[in-house]
């Protein structure tokens, strides 16, 4: 996207960037999923306007039953109070992958709660961001409640709530802010909800995906050239105390424009990078960045999970299924990458951390640049959130360091369930796997298949 000699483009490119005034005190580091949940169900019993939930998928278990009904106490409380809900399209007519798929849908059961709560109902809407689920899926996360943006990259069942003993450790931030919360609304309604392709799940009448499918391609198209629109509240400015930069960002397809964000930031670092990723395969021309980054002498550090605390982990102890081999893909990936960059983990340049808790899982993501620079985000950094997905995140530029000790801690949550691998050789060779996982990447790899799957991970 930019040439080699790229720091002043890139500079260039960030300072044109929108950008809301937000003080230190409104940004809130809820740090834990507990924490993130009580804050959540905290917000809908008081939330007064509106409240607009965007996630990947909300589960009929426990947890999303938890907030639901949370939610409709607030909606009966307070009739006038608008509130909709953003889910995948694709994702929300199936059962979960790896499970038996007999029991309902969440789509049946969206429509079983509307049915229960009429007239009081709230709308579930499903996005479709391409024809099959494959090709790409609404990975736009948060909720805006009132003036409040809540972000994370969690989506909301038990596991990602910390509802029972599991949890997903995720990132959970909130931001009070008017003009934040108004961009993400804005585009939540128009650019998204006011689609044609936009369908109530909801509803009993469902259209098949194949009669709404030039709409899905409409929506696609105007979204991958769509940008979030920031209106300033000029009507209670004052000056802030400790003022933080903060940008609102979207982005679907190649070449958008939250890619050359991340792209640019990672070129404008002086002096270190922190790179969160669950799903260890980055997009080509970030790792071209990176390695030109590490030849310059910056530190990278890169904070990922330990394969038995992928999400599609499967115990040996139980049947073996092609999803269950995905954790052992991202390892070959990140010992192929050790592999060729050894001599940086050697110079220290190069710091590589496995978080492993117990069995508890990891779906962290994120960005720290040198000292000023943050992007919350549930973009996995990987080839489908560079090309296929619909992704969105807000920056934080804080110039003045208000918010270290706040990073600093949310830092020292994660590290305290990773070790530094020092060396390739400490992760393991296909010929240590499960021998069903052997045999399955091996046949994959003789017929090149796991370069494709490399390509939709």
């Amino acid at each position: 996207m930019f040439s080699n000699n790229s720091q002043d483009e890139s500079y260039q490119f960030i300072s044109k960037l929108p950008k809301i005034t937000i003080d230190k005190s409104s940004i809130n580091f809820l740090g834990d999923p507990k924490r993130y949940k009580e804050f959540l169900l905290n917000e809908i019993q008081n939330a007064k306007v509106r409240i607009a939930i965007v996630a990947l998928y909300f589960e009929n278990d426990e947890a999303g039953n938890e907030i639901f009904t949370a939610l409709y106490s607030a909606k009966q409380k307070n009739p006038a109070l608008d509130i909709v809900i953003c889910v995948d399209w694709h994702r929300a007519q199936r059962g979960r992958i790896g499970i038996n798929n007999l029991n309902k849908t969440n789509a049946d059961w969206y429509l079983e709660l509307t049915e229960k709560h009429t007239p009081n109902e709230i709308p579930v809407y499903g996005i479709p961001i391409n024809t099959r689920e494959t090709l790409g899926v609404l990975h736009f996360k948060g909720a805006i409640i009132d003036d409040t943006t809540l972000f994370t990259g969690a989506s909301i069942n038990n596991v990602y709530l910390h509802q029972e003993e599991k949890y997903r450790l995720d990132r959970y931030h909130a931001i009070y802010n008017k003009p934040l919360a108004n961009s993400f609304y804005q585009f939540i309604f128009e650019k998204m909800i006011n689609s044609k392709a936009a369908q109530r799940l909801d509803s009993a009448q469902r259209p098949k995906t194949s009669s709404i499918k030039k709409y899905i391609k409409q929506l696609r198209r105007d979204l991958s050239q769509s940008h979030l629109t920031v209106i300033e509240d000029h009507s209670h400015h004052v000056k802030l105390d400790f003022p933080v930069e903060a940008t609102p960002i979207v982005g679907v397809g190649a070449k958008n424009t939250f890619n050359q964000l991340i792209e640019s930031l990672v070129a404008i670092s002086k002096k270190k990078i922190i790179i969160c990723t669950p799903y260890f395969n980055l997009p080509p021309a970030l790792l071209k960045k990176m390695r030109k980054k590490l030849k310059e002498g910056i530190e990278i550090e890169i904070i990922v999970g330990d394969k038995t605390a992928n999400d599609f982990y499967i115990p040996v102890t139980e049947p073996f299924k092609a999803i269950g081999s995905l954790p052992y893909f991202y390892e070959l990936n990140l010992k192929k990458f050790m592999k060729k960059y050894q001599k940086f983990c050697d110079k220290g340049l190069l710091h590589i951390h496995l978080w492993k808790d117990n069995d508890h899982t990891f779906h962290l993501k994120g960005l720290w640049i040198d000292d000023n620079w943050m992007l919350l985000t549930g973009n996995n950094l990987n080839p489908r959130a560079w090309s296929l997905d619909l992704e969105n995140g807000i920056l934080l530029h804080d110039e003045n360091q208000y918010l270290a000790v706040s990073k600093a801690a949310e830092l020292e949550y994660i590290h305290q369930h990773t070790n530094r691998l020092e060396h390739f050789s400490h992760l393991d060779e296909i010929d240590d796997y499960p021998y069903k996982v052997k045999k399955f990447i091996r046949r994959l790899k003789r017929v090149k298949m796991d370069k494709l799957i490399n390509r939709l991970l």
